[in-house]
């Protein structure tokens, strides 16, 4: 073991009682730092007020995605009937043709938008076309696609046109609508569209 001096020439003491000598000496220094820091974070505790907690800014709400139907392609005047089994789509779509002389008539809303009944509403309202990340479209007022007051676009060709209600309620009442647009020579009425019914059940 090496042995050590001090400047009077007596002996300090061994490697190990030195630095037994300096750990003790670093020993308040440390002890000071610690107290600061934990003195540090419980101040920093006390600053937060009780029960509140840290607010997370909300996701920006997705952009709306426009239809891949235009307004100007779904007004006009159509012939309008509705059916609950699948089998009956084609009878349907004859009916619907036949009533081209009572036509549904769909015009142009103020905003772009197009004016039509919703479900068990006495007034027309101006309805949006909505585009989905699905690539499917929709009818309904506005705000994000297949909402419970939206109708879907199963089908549309220019000639004609199927829409399904989103609501299964509604669409368990009215069934799914089919129109056929109209000639232009064909007898038009001189109300409004009317408003949808309940399909007939078979």
């Amino acid at each position: 073991m090496k042995t050590w001096y001090d400047d009077s020439g007596a002996v300090a003491g061994g490697v190990e009682e030195m630095g037994t000598r300096m750990r003790c000496r670093d020993f308040p220094l440390r002890l000071a730092a610690a107290v600061f820091g934990a003195l540090v974070i419980s101040g920093c505790a006390r600053n937060q007020p009780e029960g509140v907690t840290p607010t997370v800014a909300p996701a920006p709400a997705p952009p709306d995605i426009p239809a891949s139907i235009r307004a100007e392609q779904v007004t006009g005047r159509w012939g309008y009937g509705a059916y609950h089994r699948p089998q009956d789509s084609v009878r349907t779509e004859a009916a619907a043709r036949a009533a081209c002389g009572q036509p549904v008539t769909i015009d142009r809303g103020p905003n772009g938008g197009v004016m039509m009944y919703l479900a068990d509403s006495p007034q027309m309202r101006e309805l949006a076309l909505k585009g989905s990340a699905s690539g499917q479209n929709y009818i309904g007022p506005p705000g994000p696609p297949a909402g419970m007051e939206d109708r879907e676009i199963v089908s549309f060709d220019g000639h004609s046109m199927v829409l399904k209600w989103v609501d299964p309620e509604v669409a368990g009442r009215y069934g799914i609508g089919v129109y056929v647009r109209c000639a232009p020579g064909g007898r038009a009425r001189t109300a409004q569209q009317p408003k949808p019914k309940p399909a007939a059940t078979q």
